[in-house]
Formats: C-alpha cells, structure tokens, sequence
C-alpha cells in the first residue's frame, strides 16, 4: 500500500513538471501561464495515455528487440511459462533483443498484455538457473503491477524532456531575436527550466525504482525458493553493464534488471541511477532477506 501511494504521489509529481514547463512556455505569469499551464497538462495525459496503450511496444522498440516462438527458443518458454504458473498470471509475450550488454526488463499494462524481453548478452553470460532467477524477478514485476507504473513514468518522463529541449531551444531563439535586455529575466528562466526539469524528472522516476526493485527481488527469489541464483545472476550482469555499452533513452532505464546506462563515461551517467546498488541487492538476497 505505501508503494501504491508512493507511485501514484510520483507520477502525480511529474505531471506536475508538465505543468510547470508549460507555464514557463506560456511566459510564467498571467494568461500566458495559464494557457502554458493547459498545454503542459496536455502533454502530461497524452504522454499518460499513450504509455498506457502502448508501453509495452514503446520499450520493446527502445530496446530494439524481437519476438521469439516456443520452436526457437524452447528453454526460454519453458522456464516462463513455470513461472508463470507459480505466480498464477498469464503467460506474457517473449522477446530477445540483439544487443550484447546482459539485461532484462518487463512491460506493458497488465498482466494480460505483459511482455518480457532479455538481451542476447544476458543469454550468453547467463546459465539457465541464473537466468530462472531473473526472469522470476521480471515475472515478479507483472505480478506486482509495476510494468505499467514503470512503463508511464518512463514515457511522461520523456515527454518531460522532450518538451524541455523545446522550451531550451525556443529561448535561445528569442534571446537572439529580441533587443537587448529584453526579456531576459524570463529566457533565462525557461532555460533554467529546461535543464531542471528532465533532472527533476529522472530523480522521480529513481525514487520510485528503488523500493521496487527490492521488492521484485525479494519476491522473485520467494517464487523460486531460492535467492542465491538471482545473487548470482546480479553479480554478472553488474559487470557486464559495466563494460558493454547499450544505446537506450535514459527515461526508460528504469525498466531494466540492473540499470543499463551504468557503463557509460558521458552525458552525466551517474545522475540517472534509476536503481539501488546491486551489491545491496546482491547482499540482501544472500543474507536470505527474502523469505
């Protein structure tokens, strides 16, 4: 229940930034910011309402993956579809995406239109016990309804960004457009705003992985009996992510089993570590924190 409250007050926050942004496109006071306030509120529920539709193909296209059958991938079917019926949920919709970093994540709506996706680095990397526990983890997620929470955080934050960059690039516009002086009190502030906000937004959506996470863990490691696969699978995939890159928008690495941006030495990694440390999570499930 905390979790729930928790969500729904985040999500709230961030349409909030929509708002905020478009007041500031609008001029940041009278009129102007009310009908500014309108538009960002717009982009808010539009972003809102298409993740919600769509959230399952917008991440499985970020990621690049591709659905599989049960005759190519017979294991793969096999272990979800075990799982699943341990949890007592739909079978979901299985991809693999061709990128070499080993990750996994799970999306979509509910737990009728759930999709479950992992990497063809993690199926290298991995060992089929290892990789139970990680899809017991992802599985978890579909049963705990946090795909879809995950999944419209995810989009309205890179609505939030998106609508930033515009708001950017329209002051700089009307900075070199207007006379000296003028107007620069409120072009300084829509740029401001539109370095803020996506930070705002990824610090949301990283306060709501968090305690997720460890729940996922914790009642992936419950499903399966067993934490010490997942600790294991954990400690690979840590490394992993570490040396191979993966080109995935930051809004949606929080849907992934360990964040999949750790790796990189640019563009302010360390500000969208959307998940707890995995030595953390690593610690708890060996320490049997979970049963």
């Amino acid at each position: 229940m905390r979790n729930t409250v928790k969500t729904y007050t985040l999500l709230a926050a961030l349409g909030g930034l929509a708002i905020l942004i478009g007041g500031a496109i609008g001029g940041g006071t009278g009129t102007g910011a009310v009908s500014g306030a309108s538009i960002g509120l717009l982009i808010g529920l539009v972003f809102t309402g298409a993740s919600y539709w769509f959230s399952d193909t917008i991440a499985i296209k970020a990621a690049h993956a591709v659905p599989v059958t049960e005759a190519q991938m017979p294991q793969y079917y096999a272990v979800v579809r075990e799982l699943t019926t341990r949890a007592n949920i739909p079978m979901p919709r299985l991809y693999v995406s061709p990128d070499r970093q080993p990750n996994a994540f799970a999306t979509g709506r509910n737990e009728s239109h759930a999709a479950v996706a992992v990497t063809q680095g993690i199926l290298e990397m991995l060992d089929w016990d290892e990789l139970r526990g990680v899809l017991a983890h992802e599985l978890s997620h579909v049963k705990n309804r946090d795909i879809l929470i995950g999944s419209v955080a995810a989009a309205i934050a890179m609505g939030i960004t998106f609508t930033a960059r515009m708001v950017m690039w329209g002051g700089m516009f009307a900075g070199f457009g207007g006379r000296d002086g003028e107007g620069q009190g409120g072009i300084f502030s829509l740029l401001a705003m539109a370095i803020l906000a996506p930070l705002a937004a990824f610090m949301l959506q990283m306060a709501l992985t968090r305690s997720r996470e460890y729940e996922a863990d914790r009642s992936g490691a419950h499903l399966i009996g067993d934490g010490m696969p997942l600790a294991r699978a954990l400690a690979k995939i840590d490394a992993g992510v570490k040396a191979i890159p993966m080109n995935v928008p930051p809004a949606t690495s929080s849907l992934f089993i360990v964040n999949p941006l750790t790796g990189r030495r640019v563009n302010f990694s360390s500000l969208f570590m959307t998940h707890p440390p995995t030595a953390d999570r690593i610690k708890r499930l060996q320490s049997g924190d979970w049963r």
